[in-house]
């Protein structure tokens, strides 16, 4: 019988990705700053759920540490596995919701800007983290209505 080398398991870690948008339709984006992981692009307000802790505590937790909006209302809107990559040892589940939100916006050291950004915008930014996978789908789904008629 072969013997099969033992590797340590490391598991996924759970993120959580909060889509915000103003009242002109346009999403909310980060300039990440002082961090090793993706410095310099852009992403989603967002991080990893801690220990102990409920994704809606999570994400509540996030959009507040990075922006100091308060969470008023979360809908799911999708998961994306994103998997390790040369740059990134990561393997994480991105649990990304579309979210209501109060307050003024004040950044913490982890960003050094904000953006507020229509869906023609999105190649004017660098976006990391594989969030411009969910920025996509929605704007997708923001232009493109849950049904339609044929007509004859």
């Amino acid at each position: 019988m072969p013997v099969i080398p033992f590797t340590k398991y490391i598991p996924p870690v759970p993120v959580v990705r909060a889509l915000i948008q103003d009242d002109a339709g346009r999403v909310l984006l980060l300039q990440r700053a002082n961090t090793s992981s993706g410095c310099g692009g852009w992403c989603l307000p967002g991080g990893k759920v801690d220990w102990g802790q409920t994704v809606a505590e999570a994400l509540a937790r996030e959009i507040m540490e990075e922006t100091t909006l308060q969470l008023c209302e979360a809908e799911f809107f999708f998961m994306q596995d994103s998997l390790p990559t040369e740059s990134e040892s990561l393997h994480c589940l991105n649990l990304y919701f579309r979210c209501r939100v109060q307050g003024e916006i004040v950044l913490n050291p982890e960003s050094s800007a904000y953006a507020w950004v229509a869906a023609g915008e999105l190649g004017q930014y660098e976006i990391v983290f594989r969030n411009d996978e969910a920025l996509f789908k929605h704007y997708a789904r923001a232009v493109i209505p849950i049904y339609s008629v044929k007509k004859n």
